[in-house]
């Protein structure tokens, strides 16, 4: 019996499987730890997390001592990160391209779709972080201001205020994503980022025939309506337009940007 020798020709070519792809667990973890790889994002965060501390002793020296309640100081505790917490949204998106790591970040994940996706629940995660952050300041402060006789209001804090709370913080940090993603630049997305609601917010309040639309296409006024508790339908309907025009329009927008960008 002759035997048959299989040469290296005839063997069938070695089946190389890709790597399995990062989870979006994993991905999230990452975009979070790059939230602090450069300075600015560094002191962006200290700045948001020490503005709690800063004002709640502004609140126990300047306020009545009645109207030093838990609601109070909870929502004067998030006055700082609602203004600043755009900011880090829009840094998360447009530092792959003013830091340079777009090709970094697009080679190791070539679905940009899937790094967006990380992105928007890391920033997320950061707002809801810093709602806690205030809410843990304000009661800190609620109990020195009882000790020290500064404050006779509530210890009351409805939770559907919390609630609506880290909407709001949501909200505006997913916008300062949108924002990051149409504009790419980091510079002109604050910019317009601050210039353009305000702008609107003044011709509504200037103009008659803009009044009622600004209602409905306000953020700053919709937004309002979450500070406190027993939002009506006609007020969450004015905020899921306004949501669906600042927000969800400027996201789809800038993510079919993100995907047809050339990495330079």
């Amino acid at each position: 019996m002759t035997a048959t020798v299989t040469t290296p020709r005839d063997a069938a070519p070695a089946v190389v499987d890709d790597p399995p792809a990062p989870s979006l667990a994993r991905l999230t973890l990452i975009e979070l730890r790059k939230t602090v790889d450069t300075r600015s994002g560094r002191w962006l965060l200290i700045v948001i997390a020490l503005c709690t501390p800063a004002l709640m002793p502004l609140i126990l020296f300047t306020m009545p001592a009645k109207e030093q309640t838990l609601r109070e100081l909870f929502i004067a505790s998030q006055a700082g990160p609602m203004i600043l917490l755009p900011v880090l949204g829009i840094l998360s998106v447009t530092s792959e391209w003013s830091q340079r790591t777009a090709l970094t970040t697009f080679a190791l994940v070539p679905h940009r779709r899937r790094v967006l996706a990380a992105k928007l629940p890391a920033c997320a995660l950061l707002g809801a972080a810093f709602v806690g952050i205030g809410l843990a300041g304000s009661v800190v402060a609620r109990a020195i201001g009882g000790a020290t006789g500064r404050s006779e209001g509530s210890w009351s804090l409805p939770p559907e205020l919390v609630g609506q709370t880290l909407l709001t913080s949501v909200v505006l940090v997913v916008m300062g994503v949108a924002f990051g993603l149409v504009l790419g630049s980091p510079a002109l997305a604050i910019v317009l980022y601050f210039v353009l609601p305000t702008l609107w917010t003044t011709l509504g309040e200037m103009v008659k025939r803009l009044t009622g639309p600004a209602r409905w296409l306000d953020t700053n006024k919709t937004l309002e309506a979450l500070s406190s508790p027993g939002v009506t339908g006609v007020e969450w309907a004015r905020l899921g337009t306004s949501v669906a025009v600042w927000v969800l329009l400027p996201l789809l927008i800038g993510t079919i940007r993100l995907v047809r960008r050339e990495v330079k």
